[in-house]
């Protein structure tokens, strides 16, 4: 528990950064714009949701897409591991960055919040390709907690 504490503090910082990087210095202004802040929510709901998000995204889009995506490639496509492997991250990302602007508590498709999803994305699936499922969903979980009392 106390990896992933570490690792969610650090997160938005890294991918925050990254973004910057990728957009010439367009960064979000703070991580916590991505929250459910001015949502009319009690704190009690926020931190179901912020906890139940992170271990339910992970299972969805690291464990079952990812994982699926990976063995498309290999086994349908025929491509090797590390194609296959790629072809699964970055496509994971770019589906887990969208699903965040579907439905009724979507956001607002903007470009800086599209970015920052899916650079996260790609982290968080290097982070469950490094260190499994429990760490990754931990550390997504804190890290939508810290955004909601940030």
């Amino acid at each position: 528990a106390v990896e992933s504490v570490v690792y969610a503090l650090g997160f938005g910082l890294l991918v925050g950064m990254m973004t910057g990087i990728l957009l010439g210095g367009l960064v979000l202004a703070h991580p916590a714009a991505l929250a459910l802040q001015g949502e009319d929510f009690e704190f009690a709901t926020q931190l179901m949701i912020s906890l139940g998000a992170g271990i339910y995204e992970e299972l969805l889009f690291r464990v079952l897409l990812v994982g699926a995506l990976a063995w498309l490639g290999r086994r349908v496509l025929r491509w090797g591991a590390g194609a296959s492997g790629v072809f699964a991250t970055v496509i994971g990302a770019l589906i887990f960055s969208g699903f965040h602007y579907v439905g009724p508590y979507g956001d607002p498709l903007e470009l800086p919040s599209f970015t920052f999803r899916a650079l996260a994305g790609l982290v968080f699936s290097a982070m469950y390709l490094a260190r499994g499922f429990g760490i990754t969903a931990w550390t997504h979980a804190m890290y939508d907690v810290w955004l909601m009392v940030g």
